[in-house]
């Protein structure tokens, strides 16, 4: 299986880090946070990685390069303005796809923290995308999800939020425009005829859009490894 980091957004709630910095560099307890994510790919045996860019992107390269020192392959998928996300991976699916193959492959956004991947093989087989969904956060109370027997909806009784982590198909972009598209739009059209399934995420993840909230979770990190 492959994976794709979204990398491309401009952080604008991270200022000033992200002056110098594309979001996904910002450094947690020292790293980058996007190194905890190749770490967690490298360690369950997904080693190819697409990564695509925009703002600063080619500090990305230059910090990651091919991804040999973390034993995987990075792939870069550079935007000359930002894709928004559905255009994003759209414009990478070349570099996702083997030939006409419509085999799922993970995405995640490069600007959360999440303490483990999720088990991810029992569910290759899924529709045209799978979801995990977390509890939702002080910043988003009202979620954006419903989930009902494994099916994702727009509508229900208690929403979820989304994790930013999800298993797509290459079908699932066919008949989407070039250019700039935002994934929410796509993947509820494909919600009303039920072909997104979903997952609730039970690990801890943190979203770390602001400067509080990444300082927040530096200071739950630290008291773990106290």
């Amino acid at each position: 299986m492959k994976a794709m980091i979204l990398a491309a957004g401009r952080g604008e709630r991270l200022r000033p880090l992200t002056d110098t910095l594309p979001k996904p560099l910002v450094p947690v307890l020292g790293k980058p946070l996007i190194v905890y994510h190749i770490e967690k790919l490298a360690a369950v045996g997904i080693v190819d990685i697409v990564i695509n860019h925009a703002w600063l992107g080619h500090k990305l390269v230059e910090t990651l390069g091919d991804g040999s020192a973390f034993g995987v392959k990075i792939r870069y998928s550079a935007e000359a303005c930002a894709l928004e996300t559905g255009g994003g991976i759209k414009q990478a699916l070349p570099l996702l796809c083997d030939d006409d193959s419509d085999a799922p492959f993970l995405v995640l956004n490069g600007d959360v923290f999440i303490d483990a991947l999720p088990q991810i093989m029992p569910l290759v087989e899924a529709a045209l995308a799978h979801l995990w969904l977390v509890p939702n956060p002080e910043q988003h109370p009202h979620g954006d999800f419903a989930l009902s027997e494994g099916i994702v909806r727009e509508q229900g009784e208690h929403k979820y939020t989304f994790s930013g982590i999800g298993l797509y198909r290459p079908s699932l972009f066919n008949g989407t425009p070039d250019g700039a598209f935002a994934l929410g739009p796509l993947l509820r059209a494909k919600m009303a005829d039920g072909h997104i399934t979903g997952t609730r995420f039970n690990g801890f993840w943190c979203d770390v859009g602001t400067i509080p909230r990444l300082q927040a979770l530096e200071l739950t990190l630290e008291s773990a490894l106290a």
